[in-house]
């Protein structure tokens, strides 16, 4: 069965174009505020509704932070293909990176271990320059 793609609201395009500027991963709650912040009257539980579809379709990343809460940040342009990140400790900063190699190892170890339809996400943690430098 194929979804139809949802229609995009005022509320899901201001969502949408928040994420698009950001370099960093961001808590639903904190796309809240910087929203309020910029004068828009949003609810919380909105945010969260667009940031899933958001998600669903593709057109934002999503981890899960130290403490398990769900970060969110907008893809690349390039492409939605699968790809992983590389995100400073320091400032949040993220930058998408390819792994050569990496979804044919998961593929054997899967394999190996009996698993399929494995899905995965892989974030690197470490310090950017910028902050190495500080």
């Amino acid at each position: 069965m194929t979804s139809t793609p949802q229609r995009r609201t005022r509320q899901g395009a201001t969502i949408a174009d928040a994420l698009a500027g950001l370099d960093e991963f961001m808590t639903a709650q904190d796309i809240h505020d910087l929203l309020r912040a910029r004068g828009e009257k949003i609810g919380l539980a909105t945010v969260y509704r667009h940031l899933q579809a958001l998600t669903d379709a593709g057109e934002v990343d999503v981890i899960r932070t130290a403490d398990g809460q769900a970060s969110y940040r907008g893809c690349g342009e390039a492409t939605h293909d699968h790809h992983h990140h590389l995100i400073c400790r320091s400032c949040g900063r993220t930058v998408e990176v390819e792994l050569d190699g990496v979804e044919e190892l998961i593929d054997r170890l899967s394999s190996a271990h009996g698993y399929t339809d494995v899905d995965h996400s892989l974030e690197l943690r470490g310090l950017c320059a910028t902050c190495s430098a500080a």
